[in-house]
């Protein structure tokens, strides 16, 4: 593996731990800024409806900006507003500054996996977005831990400021390790070519796939420890074995799901993945009627229900790179929205059926999302079996206009 990939990984995981660290230290900001811990969560909220709206939009606008430029003023902006943010007096200027970091994540984020896939073997792009995507699972069991450590001995402005001190490694890694060759935008499409592509239903119907997949996943990522309170009597202790479990079977499966996507293709590991995460759920929802339930049987469940969370990551990103072709990285961005999507559809979906129904049903709902998305995919994936010799569907756009 090169060393520019390695790069690539700590930007993806300096921009998922800034956004998921904030949990950590909420009670932190609370007390010090005088607001709810309910209303310091929302800092959480704006960051990822940020990222979900402005993602697409920046893929596009973006598009002809060579990468080092783009990390380069991405991460001086995200360094500039976490290092104010570490000095700053009131809740609503915070609020601010989070908007600004996460248009920052924005523009770059997608544009992160893909310079991975784009510089790839051809037989091995689901191992490199595999890697870069470790980011993510690598900021929450290491990132989130950190910086709530920090928090907690040394005040919330602390976990900011060293935010912007892993900004600064991270952009500076980028720039020594990331080959000058090849890093300007090749030929980009038009506007209108490029909405064409993305709207073609072998990708928009992939897309709203893991936008549903993500839903049902984070519904019970979000709202777990309810369920394995009501199913069993585990305490504390027990929980946080569990989260720790999920999270080490997530690096595993991530990297197994790329190299599952490059060997079987990334439709046949999707829909493995999908098949096996709602089925589990199902699994779930059975043990529901055996309760109470030994915490050993729940945390092997869960535990594989961690791991196959993250193994579709990517077989979706890698079908994507390959179907888009040129306007891949704005295939790529608008996943990214999708996946935010789902992670704030997923709180909302799991709060209305835990007030109304119970913690019961919760793998019940996510496991009809499940069915949901495989009957997406399939459908994304008979659309694509139309493209002729599987060429990427903008080329085949280009080909009819002509």
């Amino acid at each position: 593996m090169p060393v520019w990939l390695f790069a690539l990984l700590g930007a993806a995981f300096v921009f998922y731990t800034d956004d998921y660290v904030i949990a950590g230290v909420l009670p932190e900001i609370a007390r010090d800024l005088d607001v709810s811990e309910a209303r310091a969560g929302q800092l959480v909220t704006v960051f990822s409806l940020t990222v979900a709206l402005a993602a697409p939009v920046a893929g596009v606008a973006l598009a002809r900006v060579s990468r080092r430029r783009l990390f380069a003023v991405s991460f001086t902006v995200f360094v500039a507003a976490n290092l104010v943010a570490s000095m700053t007096p009131g809740f609503g200027t915070l609020v601010a500054l989070r908007i600004v970091a996460a248009l920052a994540a924005a523009a770059a984020t997608p544009a992160v996996f893909a310079h991975a896939a784009e510089r790839a073997p051809s037989t091995h792009v689901g191992r490199y977005v595999a890697v870069v995507a470790l980011g993510v699972t690598g900021s929450i069991a290491a990132g989130v831990p950190l910086g709530t450590w920090i928090g907690g001995h040394h005040g919330w402005r602390a976990t900011f400021a060293a935010m912007a001190v892993a900004g600064v490694a991270a952009l500076v890694f980028l720039l020594v390790a990331l080959p000058r060759e090849g890093d300007r935008a090749g030929d980009v499409p038009g506007v209108r070519e490029q909405v064409r592509t993305l709207a073609a239903p072998p990708v928009s119907l992939g897309l709203a796939a893991n936008c549903v997949l993500m839903t049902g996943s984070m519904m019970m990522l979000t709202y777990m420890v309810p369920h394995i309170e009501a199913v069993s009597s585990a305490g504390v202790d027990q929980r946080a074995l569990a989260f720790s479990l999920s999270g080490f079977a997530g690096i595993v499966c991530i990297w197994a799901g790329g190299r599952a996507a490059d060997r079987w293709g990334p439709d046949r590991t999707l829909v493995a993945g999908i098949g096996i995460f709602t089925g589990i759920m199902v699994v779930l929802g059975l043990l529901w009627f055996a309760r109470p339930v030994p915490f050993a049987v729940l945390v092997v469940v869960g535990t594989v229900w961690g791991g196959i969370a993250f193994w579709n990551s990517p077989a979706i990103q890698a079908r994507l790179y390959l179907l888009a072709g040129p306007v891949a990285p704005q295939a790529l961005a608008l996943n990214t929205s999708g996946t935010y999507l789902g992670v704030s559809l997923g709180g909302v979906v799991g709060g209305v059926t835990l007030s109304g129904a119970g913690a019961g049903l919760l793998p019940g709902v996510a496991a009809v999302l499940g069915l949901v998305a495989l009957g997406l995919l399939a459908l994304a994936v008979r659309a694509a079996e139309g493209t002729p010799g599987g060429a990427p569907v903008g080329e085949v756009a280009e080909t009819a206009d002509s």
